[in-house]
């Protein structure tokens, strides 16, 4: 047990000095480079410059902490979906909460239009909520179509939720026709999993939920290991399965909603981040739940770099950067459990 609690704690290290090293390149490089010594410098507020201070607190820092809370959010939300369902291979996005707090979030956007442009504080606050609603919608329908004989099907899961996600993604895309041009685009760019639009406002939105929701999931960490087991055996240990997986599953969902509500359908975070986690550390859920929140930042903050200079000017959006490892990583996934 000390060997593994010190392997966590070095492996958390190792991560959190690989997130700081993606943070200073994502901070001093782009179209307009920058030195450690100027940011230091306006970040300390010493001799600032007004072009270092636009580029850092108005397009860089807030994009950068906004990938960090986004895949820390999806990392640990990916390791609670996977322990609730005992299924490796369910994922927010797989199971399609991810669209249905997505197609909520459009409807949002198509209702309110302007309210979505501007980044006022009645968007912010609100969608989230919209979010939280689909995301429980979609939650819903694959507990009705995924349940059989008093428990939740492995096997139909992932079929299930796959068709409430194309299902509602589907949703999502007529309601962003509809939609006049500047909205559309917004819209579509957003839906591919972008976080160009960040600031100061959407993480202040974003932020109490992942305050208040990952600590109560990391408060039953004891729980997911004991969800591990057969539903009977977890019932005599005097555990109220129902009520757990309720309170586990409505955390995570929050979590989701308020990360699609500023990052659009970004996937597979929180399918590969627990499964990396799970192979370094261990199968005990307080070890791997926060080492696959920062395997979840250290993933969206890297590919956010990626995502915005590989091809400069033009600009990738995220989701599709962490897509194409995220597609073999599914199939490889599939492959092993057929074997």
């Amino acid at each position: 047990m000390p060997d593994r609690k010190a392997r966590s704690r070095l492996l958390l290290l190792v991560n959190i000095a690989l997130i700081l090293l993606a943070i200073y390149i994502s901070l001093t490089n782009g179209v307009f480079d920058m030195t450690v010594l100027d940011v230091i410098r306006t970040l300390l507020r010493i001799d600032p410059v007004a072009e270092y201070d636009l580029v850092i607190f108005d397009f860089r820092l807030p994009r950068i902490v906004i990938a960090a809370l986004v895949g820390f959010g999806l990392g640990v939300a990916g390791t609670v979906i996977q322990g609730i369902t005992r299924n490796g291979l369910a994922d927010p996005g797989i199971l399609g909460i991810n669209a249905g707090a997505g197609a909520a979030i459009v409807a949002f956007m198509f209702f309110f239009g302007g309210q979505f442009m501007d980044a006022s504080w009645y968007s912010i606050i609100a969608m989230p909520l919209f979010g939280l609603t689909g995301g429980l919608l979609a939650a819903g329908l694959i507990y009705l179509f995924a349940w059989r004989n008093g428990a939740l099907d492995p096997q139909r899961l992932i079929l299930v939720g796959i068709a409430i996600g194309s299902g509602l993604g589907a949703v999502s895309l007529y309601l962003s026709l509809k939609m006049n041009p500047n909205d559309f685009e917004m819209a579509t760019v957003w839906l591919s999993g972008s976080i160009w639009s960040a600031n100061w406002t959407h993480i202040a939105g974003m932020l109490p939920w992942l305050v208040i929701l990952i600590p109560v999931l990391m408060r039953k960490v004891h729980i997911l290991d004991l969800l591990q087991l057969s539903e009977e055996s977890v019932k005599n240990l005097g555990v109220s399965v129902e009520k757990e997986r309720n309170i586990l599953l409505l955390s995570s969902i929050g979590i989701v909603s308020a990360c699609v509500s500023v990052s659009g359908g970004i996937g597979f975070v929180g399918l590969m981040a627990p499964h990396i986690a799970k192979r370094l550390t261990g199968i005990q859920h307080r070890y791997v739940l926060p080492l696959s929140g920062t395997i979840g930042m250290l993933m969206v903050v890297a590919a956010d770099f990626i995502a915005k200079t590989v091809f400069t000017p033009l600009e990738l959006p995220v989701g599709i950067v962490i897509s194409i490892i995220g597609v073999p990583y599914f199939f490889y996934l599939l492959s092993r459990r057929k074997k």
